[in-house]
């Protein structure tokens, strides 16, 4: 069959993402993502250490991002995004607004981070008190804290797993049973659900219709404000930071049904 008629792919606008060296949800990520628009993923270099604040700090090394940010740049993106939370909450909020410094620096014509992106979300979404589901440690969760201490935000609520190892493979019902604990008894404006990779693309709306609040997660906000920069908007039915019209139903009236969960989880093996 002769297709050379059609000109070729697409225009594309181009996102680059750096993620650690351990991120399995590539997929998830894609799901976010309108048509017209291409992600462009590298990975940090491998070190042989376990999810936890010293990895969150080797990950997110001014170094190692001006030589992703260095091999994104042969594709062009328009924007560039540090996909990982831990490794842009560990400096605090002065360490994160480095990180996007240094990922200018290296060339980026933007840069976002995943805890960045989540204080943008919060803004959007006018919040100020948040309940917290993570799959980290206890120091790690607290560092995560700290940092939305420093920029006033008041955690109410959390529940994390202690995971060191293979969060991707954390099935749905599980972020689902933590949700419901870290909001079981305060009143947060918004849930965050941290890690970005730690599935959640699916659970959002259920938990949105649940909790009966706005629920953001740290790949969603990292999508989000990277196609801000590209002014398009990111894609998923249901969810209140992408849809306004989906904060109107919290404490009004019925929530539209959400969709049904895939019986294949994303990121399960």
């Amino acid at each position: 069959m002769n297709v050379s008629f059609l000109g070729g792919p697409r225009p594309q606008r181009g996102v680059g993402v750096i993620a650690p060296f351990d991120f399995a949800l590539d997929r998830e990520l894609w799901r976010w993502v309108p048509d017209d628009v291409s992600l462009h993923l590298t990975r940090t270099p491998y070190v042989p250490v376990e999810v936890s604040l010293d990895l969150a700090r080797l990950v997110s090394e001014h170094e190692t991002l001006h030589e992703a940010v260095r091999a994104l740049n042969e594709v062009a993106p328009e924007v560039v995004a540090y996909a990982c939370t831990s490794g842009s909450f560990v400096g605090g909020v002065a360490g994160e607004r480095a990180m996007g410094e240094a990922m200018t620096r290296a060339g980026a014509a933007h840069a976002v981070t995943t805890s960045g992106a989540m204080l943008a979300a919060l803004a959007e979404l006018n919040a100020h008190r948040i309940a917290l589901v993570t799959p980290y440690t206890v120091s790690v969760t607290q560092s995560l804290e700290e940092y939305l201490a420093e920029a006033g935000i008041l955690v109410t609520g959390r529940a994390s797993l202690g995971l060191v190892r293979h969060i991707w493979k954390v099935p749905y019902h599980d972020v689902v049973a933590m949700a419901h604990r870290a909001v079981r008894t305060t009143t947060p404006d918004v849930l965050f659900i941290s890690c970005t990779n730690l599935p959640t693309y699916d659970v959002i709306p259920q938990l949105e219709a649940e909790l009966r609040m706005p629920v953001i997660s740290a790949n969603q906000v990292t999508i989000w404000a990277a196609l801000r920069h590209l002014g398009t908007r990111a894609v998923g039915p249901y969810q209140a930071l992408l849809d306004e019209s989906a904060r109107q139903t919290f404490g009004a009236g019925p929530v539209p049904p959400p969709p049904v969960l895939p019986e294949e989880q994303e990121g399960w093996a």
